[in-house]
């Protein structure tokens, strides 16, 4: 799974949550948490640079969560990532119906050869070429979060996500007057991993 860190706005309220190993709501969604997310019909569209079909034995694995073929390996997968490779991955997606995971990473013979051979069988690896790591990405997020309220009055910026797909998607009130600005604020090196999008205000939280 990836981290994502996401910010909402509702009036003067901001709240900030880092996502960390939200493995449920992930098999539900395939994100990991309710902000900006890719397009479900993006992932199955992405070009695929592998793809590997498990060969290992279930049990090879440690049991987690609801014990399934792809609990164990999405788990395995993104702590193995985590630990030894945060220098190339940028994150999965969980695609349940077709017992596969989708990996974003920065091209890696390593990472892909470790990760497709502790695939277990009933699960498909789907792997996608990026050139950013989701360590960059989340220190991109926060940075832009860290500006939520610089251009009030301008624009409104609702949502700010590191998405697994290679890019920090940012919600705001108006796409137009906010994307030029945004764009400009962050440095040509980051001007193409920011994604500005239409983004609803958040419901207040209910205070009772």
């Amino acid at each position: 799974m990836r981290n994502r860190t996401w910010v909402a706005s509702a009036g003067a309220t901001v709240a900030l949550v880092v996502a960390t190993g939200l493995y449920v709501q992930a098999l539900e969604t395939g994100h990991t948490d309710g902000g900006l997310r890719a397009d479900p019909g993006r992932v199955k569209s992405a070009p695929t640079d592998r793809t590997c079909l498990g060969t290992r034995p279930v049990d090879s694995l440690p049991d987690r969560d609801d014990g399934t073929p792809l609990t164990r390996v999405v788990v395995h997968v993104d702590e193995l990532a985590q630990k030894r490779y945060s220098d190339v991955y940028t994150g999965l997606s969980v695609d349940e119906d077709h017992g596969a995971a989708d990996i974003w990473r920065i091209p890696s013979t390593a990472f892909d050869d470790e990760v497709c051979g502790d695939a277990v069988k009933g699960v498909t690896l789907r792997l996608h070429d990026t050139d950013v790591s989701g360590r960059t990405l989340a220190a991109l997020a926060d940075r832009i979060g860290d500006d939520m309220h610089r251009w009030d009055g301008t624009f409104e910026m609702r949502e700010v996500a590191a998405d697994e797909h290679g890019f920090v998607a940012v919600g705001v009130d108006d796409p137009d007057k906010a994307g030029p600005i945004l764009e400009k604020a962050y440095g040509e090196s980051n001007r193409r991993y920011i994604r500005v999008e239409y983004a609803d205000q958040a419901e207040p939280l209910d205070a009772g």
